[in-house]
């Protein structure tokens, strides 16, 4: 099942004072962009597999994405190629093709003692667990709790400018996932995608509404 939280039955106009439903093009643009500035490790080794897995059991909570290859073309269809996992000390990427995650990523997601928060969260549980089957456990999707509270915009960029205060860069979305190496400038874009994901999670926690 899904992990909605102790909050389900706030109403709408509980939203904390002082954060506003939405937020214009013109409000972000004015907001310091931010990356996560951490350490950030592609695991690749055995040794990063073990150390991946000794630090997501150490968490309580988790921040999460994935990265899917775009698709160009009508009916052209991928399944996720990357997997990004972020702790309080370190941004972990999976990439699925490299090799075995099931035991690490299928193990935390159906780890119930361990929060995972993301963003549109259905969607791309549907499509990893055709790659890594498992059966989720405590998944928040901080887009359904911003719904709770009236929130009409409720993306990841909408949501860290209105409750973080910064904006989260996007350049690298429709770039290829699936290669072998990542760049620079992927690597830094899911990281702080799922960084950003842990940080709202903590902000919502803070203002009580998780």
């Amino acid at each position: 099942m899904h992990y909605d939280g102790p909050m389900d039955t706030r109403a709408a106009s509980t939203l904390p004072p002082g954060f506003p439903r939405d937020i214009s093009r013109e409000t972000m643009a004015a907001l310091p962009i931010r990356s996560y500035a951490g350490e950030v490790l592609i695991v690749e080794t055995a040794a990063d597999f073990d150390r991946a897995w000794q630090d997501l059991a150490r968490e309580t909570m988790v921040g999460w994405d994935t990265e899917t290859r775009p698709a160009f073309r009508v009916g052209e269809r991928y399944l996720p190629s990357l997997v990004q996992a972020a702790t309080a000390r370190a941004v972990y990427l999976f990439q699925l093709s490299r090799m075995d995650f099931s035991e690490v990523v299928g193990g935390l997601f159906a780890e119930p003692t361990i929060v995972k928060p993301g963003i549109s969260v259905a969607d791309d549980l549907v499509k990893l667990k055709q790659v890594i089957p498992f059966e989720e456990a405590s998944v928040l999707d901080l887009g359904t709790v911003a719904r709770r509270y009236g929130m009409k915009q409720t993306g990841l960029r909408n949501l860290a400018g209105i409750f973080l205060g910064f904006r989260v860069p996007k350049g690298a979305k429709t770039t290829n996932w699936a290669a072998p190496r990542l760049s620079a400038q992927q690597v830094n874009y899911a990281a702080t995608d799922a960084w950003a994901c842990r940080e709202l999670y903590l902000k919502f926690k803070e203002l009580g509404m998780v």
